[in-house]
């Protein structure tokens, strides 16, 4: 059996060393499109977004009469494949252009109810991307 160099043994566990550091680094695991909370990335049918801040919320309490029923609006990020982070705007109910088809805000939780508020850290979304064909 042949002795290797003591420089060229040194260089060899520094290069698997490096190495298995590159491919254990894990990334948050995104979340499921129908429960995304503010600052959470989702997996939408296509694209991945990150809703990031709570625009307007003027729904009509659950236990309240309205005579209009509000909407929220909530700003996004699209997160391209090419690490290009492009916001949008997304309104409860509606579709917005995204990508190569549209997106749309299916449902939003907890419902408001009068005297009481939601923190940003209780927003849950439900999210559908349609489109790619």
């Amino acid at each position: 059996m042949q002795k290797m160099p003591p420089l060229t043994a040194i260089l060899s566990v520094a290069a698997l060393s490096l190495s298995a550091c590159a491919t254990t680094a894990r990334e948050t695991p995104l979340s499921d499109s129908r429960d995304v909370g503010l600052g959470e990335r989702a997996f939408v049918d296509g694209p991945i977004v990150q809703p990031v801040e709570v625009l307007e919320d003027s729904r009509c309490p659950a236990n309240a009469r309205c005579i209009w029923a509000g909407r929220v609006r909530v700003k996004m990020l699209w997160l391209r494949p090419t690490g290009e982070k492009q916001p949008f705007e997304v309104t409860l109910g509606e579709t917005t252009p995204l990508a190569d088809g549209a997106i749309r805000l299916e449902a939003v939780r907890p419902e408001k109810a009068t005297g009481s508020t939601i923190k940003p850290g209780d927003y849950r979304f439900s999210l559908r991307f349609d489109g790619g064909y």
